[in-house]
């Protein structure tokens, strides 16, 4: 008979390395738990089971009555516009700033010279702002501009063009430098200017991921806009606050329906649109 193969070990190999982690981890945690004072078993309190069992009730059956539904279309339509121009105005903002600071798209990187340390530098500086755009939060940005345009959509695009322009160029750029740069640089070399090293280069292989964020993003920009309603910003949100400060659960569950309608749709539009681009 031949030799025999040794039993395969039991143990997993990084079975201590993986405990000591979950120990880190909740070190870690455990004080940010504190601070934060999370305590769930709050939630399971009678007078808090009370509290939800009868707010929730309210919410039934959802208001339909056509006054209102002509309103939830109108906050509808007002929410998503405020959305699409948002990110339609932070993409042009993004791709700019994008391409000025993607390392792989940098002609003085190929070689030293003179023009290396003022690409360096140019480089720090738009991934610098791109840092200020997104540091402060649309919400933010929204309080401060309600008071330049007024009530209205207007202050919400403008919030969400700042705040999700710093989103989109940066993880613009790590998306297409997280990438195979060998095309790009390859054709930075020969001499390619770097909007075609871009377009031949580095866009097949990240269309899709490019593509996806963004949708991604749009759908954030619709929850955002929902938030900064409550502001004053005009949208789903703030036919939201007026339903909630009058006690009409019946519209807020219609209007909770329909932000939920959005959201499906925005998956569909992303997987439609990577499967369009495949």
């Amino acid at each position: 008979m031949g030799a025999s193969l040794p039993p395969a070990h039991p143990r997993d190999p990084l079975a201590r390395r993986r405990l000591g982690a979950l120990l880190l981890a909740l070190v870690v945690l455990w004080p940010m738990l504190v601070i934060a004072e999370f305590k769930p078993q709050a939630l399971l309190a009678p007078a808090s089971l009370r509290a939800i069992g009868g707010f929730l009730a309210g919410f039934l059956p959802p208001a339909l009555s056509a006054d209102f539904v002509g309103l939830l279309v109108r906050a509808t339509l007002e929410t998503l516009a405020m959305a699409t121009a948002g990110v339609a105005l932070a993409f042009l903002l993004a791709v700019p700033l994008a391409f000025v600071s993607t390392r792989s798209l940098s002609v003085s990187r190929i070689g030293p010279g003179p023009g290396r340390w003022r690409g360096g530098l140019l480089r720090v500086a738009a991934r610098g702002v791109l840092t200020v755009l997104r540091a402060i939060p649309e919400l933010v940005w929204a309080l401060m501009l309600v008071r330049a345009f007024g009530l209205g959509p207007a202050a919400g695009v403008l919030a969400l063009a700042i705040t999700y322009g710093g989103m989109l160029g940066k993880v613009y750029a790590e998306i297409l430098e997280s990438g195979d740069t060998r095309p790009a640089r390859a054709l930075l070399e020969a001499g390619s200017g770097r909007l075609a090293a871009l377009g031949y280069g580095l866009l097949p292989g990240a269309a899709q991921e490019l593509a996806s964020y963004t949708v991604y993003r749009w759908e954030c920009a619709v929850r955002a806009s929902v938030v900064m309603g409550f502001v004053g910003a005009g949208g789903l949100g703030q036919l939201m606050d007026q339903s909630m400060k009058m006690l009409n659960g019946g519209e807020a569950c219609s209007i909770l329906i329909v932000f939920l309608l959005l959201v499906f749709l925005a998956d569909a539009l992303s997987t439609g649109l990577r499967k369009w681009l495949e």
